[in-house]
């Protein structure tokens, strides 16, 4: 039975090969086994992939223009019977990745990925188990030498090695050397939050200072700082500290530290604190 390839992929027989790209990924990604369990996904998936197979290279698609579906299907008994080859599944810990297997899908463009298999990275973000990548190892620090950068002596298969982590990376970042790969794990800290190239931390302020202005001791990646605090801050406001944040790794520069200003309402007053807080009442003045 002849089948349209373009009606699989829901695309026009003028398709461009960007718009057969798209189409591709975007089914693949829809219909991959491991997103859509049951044969229906499945099979589809095998489809997507059989359509794409073909459309994609201009010499075949002329074939198939010419002769139909039937010339491509596994086992075909025309000039180009055996074009594709089959599937097979295998187990990746909790999941599936299904691959191709023979049939001329050497020099296959799959539709913007590496490889078949970056298709499992983009649901799962661990590597593909049929990846052609080198060896990736997972390496732990801390959060303070992920910011300044530090030297760390690792074994990597038998063989002691000097690895030079660069300031300002970033959790499950991933350096490349000659023979394997560095996955750095990076440890959270008790007091620091990093969102991108900037640090966040909360600092408590009286709430007379609070209303009054002053200045504070806040504690930053590069030591302890001093940080103005203006008159009338609310509960919640961020003060920044320009170029007290993460370093790029690549160029020049770092980011910002955000304190986020927590006002400390005392809950226990002298008889003396609520009478000037009774007569601050008084005078009208509003608290919010």
């Amino acid at each position: 039975m002849d089948r349209d390839y373009y009606k699989i992929l829901g695309v026009s027989k003028t398709a461009s090969p960007e718009e057969l790209k798209r189409a591709y990924r975007k089914l693949a990604l829809q219909y991959h086994p491991d997103k859509n369990k049951g044969k229906e996904s499945e099979e589809k998936f095998k489809e997507i992939n059989h359509a794409y197979e073909i459309l994609s290279d201009s010499q075949k698609r002329q074939q198939y223009d010419q002769f139909g579906s039937t010339a491509f299907e596994r086992g075909a008994g025309g000039p180009f019977g055996g074009g594709f080859g089959g599937f097979r599944q295998g187990q990746q810990g909790p999941f599936t990745y299904t691959y191709s297997t023979g049939g001329g899908t050497q020099g296959f463009d799959f539709g913007g990925f590496a490889d078949p298999f970056e298709i499992f990275e983009q649901f799962f973000g661990g590597a593909s188990p049929f990846s052609r990548r080198k060896p990736a190892y997972s390496l732990t620090i801390d959060f303070i030498e992920a910011i300044k950068g530090v030297q760390k002596s690792v074994n990597i298969n038998g063989a002691s090695r000097k690895i030079k982590i660069p300031a300002g990376i970033n959790n499950g970042s991933r350096i490349r050397f000659d023979d394997f790969d560095l996955v750095i794990d990076v440890r959270p800290h008790s007091t620091f939050i990093r969102e991108g190239q900037d640090i966040i931390t909360e600092k408590e302020v009286p709430m007379a200072a609070a209303a009054l202005g002053g200045i504070v001791d806040v504690e930053t990646i590069d030591g302890e700082v001093k940080l103005k605090i203006p008159q009338g801050t609310q509960p919640g406001a961020l003060i920044r500290l320009r170029n007290h944040g993460v370093p790029y790794v690549q160029g020049k520069g770092r980011g910002d530290h955000y304190v986020r200003i927590k006002v400390a309402i005392p809950t226990k007053l002298s008889s003396k604190q609520k009478q000037i807080l009774e007569e601050f009442d008084k005078e009208g003045r509003r608290w919010f």
